[in-house]
């Protein structure tokens, strides 16, 4: 689906009575809701397909999940994961300005659970954890850029 659809379904939402939109396709699921205000608000959750797929001449191939990097001096422990960013864009802990974050280190943490939300070109994008897991550290700051690939968050397996 691409921008232009996107922003047809936004005002389909502005112009009727609907308030909320689900919809899944080839691996992308967008969720747009109509707030109090009559604002719409687009989510897009990028869930990562089954089977690689060869990426094209002039692609660049994305990192490996979870490359021996070193977190500061130690390395991860057998048991941790790096989640990370899955786009560009800026990072936030929170769904909103003034509230609590998405999870807080310590928290456990389920499979398809929402860490943070990435803003690329005024769409939300939610990051979801892969595991169940204990989150260790959160390794980028709060309304600040990230890049494809950088870590975000350390899980612990559990």
């Amino acid at each position: 689906m691409n921008i232009k659809e996107i922003k047809e379904l936004m005002q389909m939402l502005v112009e009727t009575d609907i308030t909320e939109l689900n919809l899944e396709s080839d691996g992308t699921k967008i969720v747009i809701k109509k707030g109090v205000s009559g604002v719409v608000q687009p989510v897009v959750t990028v869930t990562p397909t089954a089977a690689p797929v060869a990426p094209a001449a002039g692609n660049v191939t994305p990192p490996p999940l979870n490359p021996p990097e070193e977190k500061g001096d130690n390395k991860l422990a057998a048991n941790q994961e790096y989640v990370r960013a899955e786009i560009v864009g800026t990072f936030y802990r929170a769904p909103s300005p003034g509230e609590a974050p998405f999870v807080q280190v310590g928290a456990t943490v389920e499979p398809g659970e929402t860490l943070c939300i990435i803003e690329a070109m005024k769409v939300m994008n939610e990051i979801e954890c892969p595991l169940r897991g204990k989150v260790v550290e959160v390794l980028a700051d709060d309304a600040e850029p990230v890049e494809f690939g950088q870590p975000l968050f350390i899980i612990e397996r559990i």
